[in-house]
């Protein structure tokens, strides 16, 4: 099956329906059928593969394909059919189930999903001769392969597995600020009265406190037990998670190398028509990193896929010297992309989207309380 040329008003991200015309047509090619909500709104997840490999040290391939980098700086191989662990402080790069075909006007880029994030699994996408992380340049062929560091807790992963996602898009559709702004003026995007659009659209912190007893956030344990990365509601918060509480100060001290999730202040939407990506890190803000898991889809927040008044959580971790938040600093922005169509499902509506409506809300894997 031919892909069809694409239209001016076709550039931007694909939608679902797309990316399953991708795979038709030979341009996504995965190892076995794809599995139940494996195709998102806007995304695709990948899926681990057979083998994985407990490697020195990060890397870049370059000029080389990923398997001559194994090669030469593997430790050992991993066998992920029946599961293994992978612990914390350790690289480990893992083929993916799926590879790729892509025409040449299709590119892609890709991120650690939420739950990924929200569990501080450090992952990204390398393909051969890549010379970024995450980036699959338009009309690559080749296969796909996943860095994984665990940070804080030691994972159980497996075949299968879902760590990481990818977008596909046709063309430039960023909105530049001129655009941002129009768009938050026909659909508001965020719930402040005057954000400000430089470089996307503006988010901060909520550090007034959640319900009546003033919590803003979790700040992870050390030395706690495995997450198997499959299960959903599976592990007790109070095993992984120490609460943080306000104390009516509206600061929080960021100690280096801890890892917290905390909530923006602004309630988050994103319409149909368009997808929306957190940038992981801005130097101009502070010497934090926010939110590993960047990509938001469309319908997220949106009152038609029953998410109105859905916040953006922040998985947050301070470099080299404890940092000072205060309540309602800006903490990252979000960059709008135009949609090259509109999902015919939205993020939330009917597909047991994990995040949607959330406030402060750890991953999946945690139980709610009873």
């Amino acid at each position: 099956m031919a892909i069809q040329a694409a239209t001016a008003e076709e550039q931007g991200i694909f939608a679902a329906h797309q990316i399953a015309a991708l795979a038709e047509a030979g341009a996504i090619r995965p190892a076995e059928p794809f599995a139940e909500n494996q195709i998102q709104p806007a995304s695709l997840d990948l899926r681990l593969g057979r083998r994985a490999w407990r490697m020195r040290a990060s890397f870049l391939p370059g000029a080389r394909s990923v398997a001559e980098s194994i090669a030469c700086h593997a430790l050992h191989e991993i066998d992920l059919g029946p599961g293994a662990v992978l612990e914390t402080g350790c690289v480990y790069i893992a083929e993916l189930a799926e590879t790729l075909a892509l025409p040449a006007d299709i590119a892609a880029a890709a991120n650690p999903k939420s739950s990924t994030g929200r569990i501080d699994v450090f992952t990204r996408v390398i393909t051969d001769r890549a010379r970024a992380f995450d980036t699959v340049e338009a009309g690559y062929h080749g296969p796909l392969f996943a860095e994984i560091s665990p940070r804080t807790f030691p994972i159980l992963a497996r075949s299968g597995s879902r760590l990481s996602q990818i977008r596909f898009r046709r063309g430039n559709a960023r909105l530049d600020d001129d655009a941002h702004e129009a768009l938050h003026l026909r659909q508001k995007l965020v719930s402040l009265e005057n954000p400000c659009f430089t470089g996307g659209v503006s988010i901060s912190i909520d550090l007034s406190g959640f319900g009546g007893d003033g919590l803003i956030g979790y700040r992870a344990k050390r030395h706690t037990g495995l997450i198997d990365v499959d299960k959903s509601d599976a592990c007790e918060v109070a095993d992984y998670w120490e609460p943080v509480f306000s104390g009516g100060r509206g600061e929080l001290v960021l100690d280096p190398g801890e890892f917290y999730i905390l909530a923006s202040k602004e309630e988050v939407l994103v319409p149909p028509d368009h997808a929306a990506e957190m940038t992981p890190f801005d130097a101009l803000v502070g010497e934090f990193r926010v939110h590993y898991a960047g990509f938001f889809d469309p319908g997220f927040g949106a009152s038609e896929a029953d998410g109105a008044g859905a916040r953006a959580v922040l998985e947050v971790r301070s470099h080299d010297v404890p940092f000072i938040l205060e309540d309602g600093q800006p903490v990252g922005r979000l960059v709008y992309e135009r949609m090259a169509q509109i999902p015919h499902d939205l993020y939330g509506a009917g597909l047991g989207s994990n995040y949607q409506s959330q406030g402060l809300k750890l991953s999946k894997h945690f139980r709610l309380p009873r």
